[in-house]
């Protein structure tokens, strides 16, 4: 019952905190300006990205709206279906449904996402909060897959 309970409150957390980091940069910079955060490793840079990583397939909001529901439609229900499985797997859902719910807000209220993190060591996408819950929750699902199809194999 504990994690029924928790689990809202940490993706509401998580979305409020995304939200917070764009509300800034939105309030503090003027759109493509670039403030150095921490030297020669990342940058906070305002941009407006109306397509996906990497602003592949600009201008198609009603694309992504169909997409964001789907994938967080299919972990919510993935999510409830193993409610008691490991904490790895349900923060990785957790992390995806928050990412994308994130990403979501900012698209239905204003056509675009609000990005910010700039690599300054690598030739690298301009990208937020939301976009690192998703590839984090991602890459701890993959090694929950790995890790269940490696036990498999061994039993």
């Amino acid at each position: 019952m504990k994690r029924k309970i928790t689990i809202p409150f940490l993706v509401v957390l998580l979305i409020a905190l995304d939200q917070a980091v764009k509300y800034y940069i939105v309030s503090n910079f003027s759109l493509g300006q670039v403030r150095k955060f921490i030297p020669k490793i990342v940058s906070l840079t305002y941009l407006r990205n109306t397509g996906a990583a990497f602003s592949i397939l600009e201008n198609q909001q009603w694309f992504f709206a169909l997409i964001t529901c789907t994938v967080i439609g299919v972990a919510v229900w993935y999510l409830l279906k193993n409610i008691q499985g490991s904490k790895w797997l349900l923060t990785g859902l957790i992390l995806i449904i928050a990412g994308g719910l994130g990403n979501f807000i900012d698209r239905i209220q204003q056509g675009f996402v609000v990005d910010m993190f700039q690599l300054d060591f690598v030739n690298f996408a301009i990208f937020n909060v939301a976009d690192m819950y998703l590839t984090v929750g991602v890459v701890i699902l993959l090694l929950v897959i790995l890790k269940e199809e490696t036990n498999g194999i061994e039993n």
